[in-house]
This record gives structure tokens, sequence and C-alpha cells, in this order.
């Protein structure tokens, strides 16, 4: 295969996904929550195949790597904080210059702040020694798998929604997740394990994901899911010997 379309084809999954991202943050804006949501899950699930099409065709650089993380920013820290953000305004009773409002501002901000500081920090180990496990929760796991289908449901349970103090519980969310991103934490990275057990189990969880993700269905398995890996993974990391 030539070499320019080699690097072409994973850069171009990346940038699909910084776009939607983009999507995302103008669809918040416009008021369509749902659908602003699964644009992030949509950047999810190219995060994950972008990076299988550069390993698979021998494409990885460093202007993909600094490229991946200009997209993530955008598609897993910006966007999530913007959805959040609007989903407080519409649907959480928040109000412009009340106490609520400036919590929720500062929570998405510190949300975005740490989502940098992340990225910048998995930069800067990129040529260690590589591990099984990644230092502090991904953005990917807090922007793209928990924030992002979590809205969705309150969308789609208008309900319950209304039953919840959003205004509190959605601030303590971001700020969370804020924390577990810069924190020295070790989480589990979605790779071959040694047990065929936990690698069918992560096979079959991606196939479910993709399928969720295509028809737009099921967001309570995706985000219980997500939020059953962050602890889990989160547990592991402090149970299992370093690898």
């Amino acid at each position: 295969m030539n070499s320019r379309l080699r690097y072409t084809i994973p850069n171009s999954i990346t940038a699909t996904s910084l776009l939607l991202g983009v999507g995302s943050v103008i669809t918040s804006s416009l008021g369509d929550l749902e659908l602003a949501g699964w644009m992030i899950v949509w950047c999810g699930l190219l995060d994950v195949l972008d990076g299988l099409a550069a390993r698979l065709l021998k494409a990885t650089s460093t202007f993909g790597a600094e490229f991946d993380s200009m997209a993530d920013l955008v598609s897993f820290g910006v966007a999530p904080a913007v959805l959040v953000f609007s989903a407080g305004m519409e649907i959480g009773g928040v109000r412009l210059e009340t106490a609520s409002f400036w919590v929720l501002s500062i929570a998405v901000g510190v949300f975005v702040l740490a989502g940098a500081m992340r990225l910048a920090r998995f930069n800067l180990t990129s040529d260690e020694p590589r591990t099984g496990w990644f230092l502090g929760v991904p953005i990917t796991v807090a922007g793209g798998g928990l924030t992002s289908t979590a809205i969705i449901l309150l969308v789609k349970y208008p309900d319950i929604a209304g039953g919840l103090p959003l205004r509190l519980y959605l601030p303590v969310m971001m700020f969370v997740l804020a924390l577990g991103m810069v924190s020295r934490l070790r989480f589990p990275k979605l790779m071959r394990r040694d047990s065929i057990y936990f690698n069918v189990f992560m096979g079959a969880n991606v196939i479910a994901s993709y399928y969720c993700g295509i028809t737009r269905s099921y967001p309570e398995f995706l985000f219980f899911m997500g939020l059953f890996l962050l602890i889990s993974g989160i547990i592991g990391g402090r149970i299992s010997k370093l690898e």
C-alpha cells in the first residue's frame, strides 16, 4: 500500500472524530442533547478504530499521536463539557447568574482542564516502556463512556431526570471525573490479556458497544457497562501487580 495512503487512513478517522466532536458542540447549543450525546459515543467508536487501523497498517507516527490527542480533547473534553452544561440549563433547572450556574460553569471548565492535563501527561510518557495500564482515568472513558450516555439517559427518561437534583449531581460528576483523570490511579488498557475469559468479555462488550452506537439503541447498556468498567478498572489497578 502507498505510504501516504497508509498514514492517511487512520488520520482521516481521527479527523472524522474531531469533526463529530465539533458537531456535538453545535448540536448541544441547538438543544438536541440526545443527538449530541450519541455523536460523542460515535467519537469513542472511531477512537478505537483509528488506533486499530494505525497498528494494522503500521502507520503510527508522532503527528498521528499529537493529532489524536487534539481530537480527543475536543471530542471527549470540550464536547462533553458543553453537553453537560447545556443539560444543566435545559433539564437541570440551572438559571443564569445563580450560584448553581457558576458552580456548573467551574465544574465543566475543570473537566476540560483536567482532560487536557491528562492527555499532555500521556504524551510525555508515550516513549516509556509499554505496560497494560494507563495512569489516571482515560479521557475517552470519562468523556465518551460516561458523561455522554448519562445525558442520553436523562433525556430518554425525563420523569427520572425531573426527580433528581441535577444542579448538584452534574457538577459533582464532572469534578469526580476530572479528579480521576489527573489522579495516579492505574487503569487497565483495552488490550489482549493472558486470560481468555477477560479477552472474550472485552471483545463481546466492544461488539455490543458498536451495535448500540450504530443503531442508537440501549444507552442503558453503554452507561452501566462504562460505570462497571470504571469501578472494576480502578479496583483492579489497586489490587493487581504492575505489569
